[in-house]
């Protein structure tokens, strides 16, 4: 009797950059000041009257590359907020996740099971996750900074 095994994951990389280019262009929307920003607010509803806040932050800004921090503020008090760091390749037009939950530097694909408990696509579903998460941003925020006119 042969033993039937589960097909070795590969990664998809056609479909990763896809998430990257459309996390990029999402970030974009978020924050069109990339040049100049260091760090900037939004307010999502949430439908109960209590907005939380989403605060990107400048972290590290190079010729080709510009690293920010996204932090979610409030929440369920069991529930850890979503925080990552994320690099917008400006030449490649990506956006990748660097860092999420004090982890650093994902790998392609990881063995499973392993003693981390990570997926074996951990780095493909974290990307898919920014874009849900910058989605959400997009339809349910807004900007915290006040708008000053001149004149």
């Amino acid at each position: 009797m042969s033993m039937l095994r589960k097909p070795r994951y590969r990664v998809d990389l056609i479909g990763l950059q896809a998430v990257c280019e459309s996390n990029y262009w999402r970030l974009l929307k978020l924050m069109p000041d990339t040049d100049s920003l260091t760090e900037r607010s939004l307010l999502l509803d949430t439908g109960d009257g209590q907005p939380q806040r989403l605060s990107v932050r400048l972290l590290e800004r190079c010729r080709y590359t510009t690293t920010v921090q996204l932090l979610h503020h409030s929440g369920p008090g069991w529930l850890a907020p979503p925080s990552m760091e994320v690099r917008l390749y400006h030449d490649a037009a990506m956006a990748e996740v660097v860092a999420a939950y004090s982890r650093r530097q994902f790998r392609g694909v990881y063995p499973y099971p392993n003693e981390q408990m990570l997926q074996p696509d951990e780095k493909f579903q974290l990307n898919q996750f920014l874009g849900e998460w910058l989605s959400h941003c997009q339809r349910h925020g807004h900007s915290e900074d006040r708008l000053s006119f001149t004149g």
